[in-house]
């Protein structure tokens, strides 16, 4: 279970306490087990900082007490408090993180549907989408749901596989794979009854909980050629 750590300290030396993390990060370099850290600064209280760090597990923090670089930071990091930190060890019991959860929604359950309610919930209006693999660009949350149900239309039973996610920021990434058999008119063309399969990669932007720009990188000329439309050379 992941495990967080909370170091509350008051500093007016910041900018030295600054270059001491600096300096752990490189001394520990191959050996810690720390995952994340985040710093934040008191907003109403002058000199007021917390660290958040994140481990995997209780047991993984221990480790990285343990090592001698982490001591000998921390004996120079109370020197540099104004007073003794105080640390707070936290069990995670809860994990929601919104950004991945809104696309895994969009991907798994609402692209290719009818209703235009859900995608209004995900997508801010003027939401902009580029398509690398048509090198189109949309600019609206109806373009983009008439995108999906041209898809839709094309491979009725298409269904996504997420691969991979990873958030940073106010960005996710997701790594998926996508496939469906082509019994209705795809790309203007009849359709071929072939069954087609390809992977890509999508980035989408959130601002206000609301998913504001994406790209979409994926195979459009290997589907193409699985569908008939163009021969591969050789």
């Amino acid at each position: 279970m992941t495990f967080v750590q909370l170091i509350d300290c008051k500093t007016s030396k910041y900018d030295d306490m600054n270059r001491l993390m600096d300096s752990w990060v490189d001394a520990t370099q191959g050996k810690r087990t720390a995952t994340h850290a985040v710093v934040g600064k008191d907003r109403a209280g002058d000199g007021h900082y917390v660290e958040i760090i994140e481990f995997p597990s209780y047991e993984d923090a221990m480790k990285n007490s343990g090592l001698p670089e982490t001591d000998r930071i921390f004996q120079e990091m109370v020197a540099l408090c104004d007073e003794m930190p105080t640390f707070t060890d936290l069990e995670v019991v809860r994990d929601d993180q919104l950004n991945k959860a809104a696309v895994r929604r969009f991907l798994l359950e609402v692209c290719g549907r009818e209703d235009p309610a859900p995608f209004h919930e995900l997508f801010a209006e003027g939401y902009t989408e580029h398509d690398v693999g048509t090198d189109k660009v949309t600019h609206s949350v109806e373009e983009t749901q008439e995108k999906t149900l041209a898809y839709r239309r094309g491979f009725p039973d298409f269904v996504f596989t997420l691969e991979d996610q990873i958030a940073e920021g106010n960005r996710v990434v997701t790594r998926w794979s996508w496939s469906g058999t082509n019994t209705g008119e795809a790309f203007g063309m009849p359709p071929t009854g072939k069954r087609v399969g390809m992977s890509g990669t999508t980035t989408f932007v959130f601002s206000g909980g609301k998913i504001v720009e994406g790209w979409w990188h994926w195979d459009a000329l290997g589907m193409m050629r699985q569908l008939g439309v163009v021969e591969m050379p050789g």
